[in-house]
């Protein structure tokens, strides 16, 4: 059995024989008995085994190592220590792997930059078992709350020619031998040779192929992972990541908004509800105040304002800025942290100068700012970014053209507004992040079982 179905009701299992399979986390023996720390990764607490001098195999369980695979036989008995209800007494015990005695994972603290080096291993430590679950679970989480909500989840592909997020930033896919790569007449490499006949990219963004399924079946959403160029060491990037991308016809940003409100504290709830012992513990051992953080987003009504509000509130404010706001400019850190203690919730930032945002957003009358919308949270920042998109085939045409997008590589996206289009918006949440701001974990390569950064690629 599993040891989660033991503690769902363990008063049930007091005084039966059970078997279980799994690991040794620490083996503390003595002369006459001696306590292993188990756990089989299906739940986050581990379970006390008990050995006593009488029992037959004593001196073979004594000296099995840390991380060892076993199986072990007993009946679940009430614990007569601390720190646990009950315990098992091992009757029959059986090394199914063992481990040597250089294996890096003991039982003391670790520092997560060392535990980087040991990706492979550092799910067997306490925090990364509790990370990695909470990341199943808010997974799980995110396709019920669009599952139940009559959206389609939507498969967009790895491989594009589309351009959504600039071509620089985006990883170039080729057959070509690097070594020999083919070249025309004008001296430049020569993609009607390769696969593909043209140049294709590693996509960064599901969006425009979201967009078009969207005008089919009204609401959908992407899940799956996207990677950029960026050469960023920060702790809040990596080249390879996790994004949600819904997609709603006939919705405007006031719509999208009530949707990304509503599917936020839904994911929270979720992961308060079922990993009620990892949050403990993250609220214990990595940022205090983390409960206090969530549920304080589960009962905000989140604030509105737009770019030129927030920044007449930043100018207003009595602070030596590191960064001068600007109605023309993103806003820094700083300014996303002070916005969100002035109004001591989450925050939706609206309406921003059209020139820093993309070329797919709808134009405002103004024609100075676009729709687009940032959910900035409290202890982290920005969270969400999203849009309306610019539905308006003339409007979009032109937009492209001052944004420098080759309109020949997306005639398809294009099109959608020549046959049948209609206002719709959408926005993309980094999953890292939200992995990160659910735990309080500070940096995305804790939250990332394998992260790729740069100059790390190593597994």
């Amino acid at each position: 059995m599993d040891v989660k179905d033991l503690f769902k009701d363990i008063k049930k299992y007091e005084g039966k024989s059970v078997t279980l399979e799994g690991w040794v986390r620490n083996n503390r023996n003595q002369s006459n008995f001696g306590f292993i720390d188990f756990n089989d990764g299906t739940y986050f607490q581990s379970l006390q085994l008990v050995y006593e001098k009488d029992n037959k195999q004593f001196d073979e369980i004594s000296k099995v190592r840390v991380g060892s695979a076993i199986k072990v036989t007993g009946k679940i008995v009430k614990s007569e220590g601390s720190g646990q209800s009950h315990e098992m007494k091992i009757d029959s015990f059986e090394l199914m792997g063992d481990s040597a005695d250089d294996y890096p994972i003991q039982p003391k603290r670790h520092t997560r930059e060392f535990l980087r080096d040991m990706a492979y291993l550092r799910p067997r430590t306490n925090l990364f078992n509790a990370v990695f679950r909470v990341r199943s679970v808010a997974a799980h989480a995110i396709h019920e709350y669009f599952q139940s909500n009559n959206y389609v989840y939507f498969h967009s592909p790895i491989l594009t020619a589309a351009d959504c997020e600039g071509s620089n930033q985006m990883f170039k896919a080729t057959t070509f031998d690097l070594n020999e790569v083919p070249k025309d007449k004008d001296g430049k490499i020569d993609y009607s040779k390769d696969l593909f006949g043209h140049e294709v990219y590693i996509t960064g963004s599901g969006q425009l192929h979201g967009e078009t399924f969207a005008l089919a079946y009204k609401k959908i959403y992407t899940f799956g992972p996207t990677m950029r160029t960026e050469k960023s060491n920060t702790k809040t990037h990596a080249n390879e990541f996790w994004m949600i991308e819904p997609e709603i016809a006939f919705c405007d940003l006031n719509g999208i908004m009530d949707i990304e409100e509503d599917m936020l504290k839904y994911i929270i709830k979720y992961v308060m509800d079922k990993c009620p012992l990892e949050i403990d513990f993250f609220d214990k051992f990595v940022e205090k105040g983390l409960k206090d953080k969530l549920n304080k987003v589960l009962t905000s009504k989140f604030e509105r304002i737009t770019h030129h509000e927030a920044i007449d509130l930043l100018k207003k404010a009595k602070v030596k800025w590191e960064f001068e706001p600007d109605y023309k400019e993103d806003i820094a850190k700083e300014h996303e942290k002070y916005i969100t203690e002035y109004f001591n919730g989450p925050v939706f930032i609206t309406d921003w100068p059209k020139d820093i945002k993309a070329w797919y957003m709808r134009l405002n009358d103004d024609n100075e700012t676009v729709a687009a919308v940032d959910l900035e949270v409290p202890g982290s920042g920005e969270l969400i970014g999203g849009s309306q998109r610019e539905e308006r085939l003339e409007v979009l045409e032109e937009l492209m053209q001052k944004h420098g997008v080759d309109k020949s590589k997306v005639d398809w996206y294009v099109n959608t507004r020549r046959f049948g289009g209609c206002y719709h918006a959408g926005f993309g949440l980094g999953f890292e992040r939200l992995i990160m701001y659910l735990t309080g974990i500070e940096n995305i390569r804790d939250v990332i079982p394998f992260p790729r950064t740069p100059n790390n690629c190593d597994y």
